[in-house]
């Protein structure tokens, strides 16, 4: 009967799968001092003090969510859709001064935010922020600002500006009301979106062709090998690098075929 293994630390993966976290999460939570730093060296936890924490683990999740926190960027993009506004990056690094917006965490030295802390923000204080940086260009968009609104590529929104005829002040800005008024058609934000699917469909299928290529060059090295045309087999490497990446990519592309439209 082969030897039952037995665990006298964990290190900082298995410390998080035994708290079934994300190391996202378990970095957030001992940054908030929701979970026990190392008693070990090393970075490394104690079997006795993992059996006293295991519960913790679901605390961490009730109060950061399975989302990982994003960047000022990415934060103002998802406002920007649900607010219909042209929020920039720097709109959410004002929210977060004032107190109206948390810094969960940072990455590489930027502040990152959580989805939810996101989607509660009260409107009339992220338009006051918008309106505030905008001045007298509060009521217009230019190109950039309608395609953040309508969550669509910038070419996208040119495209649909020049077939609705959208008209522009004189520094070639968009009524922001014109804006919201194509944000409200669901047949165009449909169009949209599967517009979106395509892009983003097509775009995986070039990072699986690129992929499958590296695996079919590591193949022919291995025939030269194998036909004694060259003395040195191909490294092993990238060729167990490229096979993760394209189950991985083959998964998505699995996921994108089954977006409903």
């Amino acid at each position: 009967m082969p030897a039952q293994m037995t665990r006298d630390h964990y290190g900082a993966r298995q410390f998080a799968v035994h708290l079934g976290l994300a190391r996202w999460q378990m970095r957030v939570g001992r940054e908030h001092g929701m979970l026990p730093e190392p008693d070990l060296e090393g970075e490394r936890w104690s079997v006795a003090l993992a059996a006293e924490c295991r519960g913790q683990g679901e605390h961490v999740i009730a109060r950061f969510g399975d989302d990982p926190p994003i960047g000022s960027a990415r934060a103002a993009t998802r406002l920007a859709a649900r607010m219909g506004l042209d929020v920039d990056r720097r709109d959410v690094e004002v929210l977060a001064a004032r107190g109206d917006l948390n810094v969960v965490s940072s990455f590489r030295g930027y502040p990152v935010y959580l989805l939810h802390d996101l989607d509660r923000l009260d409107l009339a204080a992220v338009r006051e922020v918008v309106a505030a940086r905008k001045g007298p260009l509060t009521d217009t968009v230019d190109a950039g600002g309608a395609a953040m609104i309508l969550a669509c590529p910038r070419k996208t929104f040119s495209r649909i500006a020049a077939e609705r005829s959208l008209a522009t002040d004189r520094l070639g800005r968009y009524s922001l009301a014109d804006v919201h008024t194509l944000a409200a058609d669901k047949d165009l934000t449909s169009q949209i979106t599967e517009e979106k699917r395509e892009i983003g469909l097509n775009r995986t299928r070039r990072s699986e062709t690129r992929t499958e290529d590296i695996m079919r060059g590591w193949m022919l090295r291995c025939s030269a090998y194998l036909d004694r045309e060259t003395d040195q087999p191909p490294d092993l490497a990238p060729l167990s690098r490229a096979i993760r990446r394209l189950q991985f990519i083959r998964s998505e592309i699995a996921k994108q075929h089954r977006t409903p439209s």
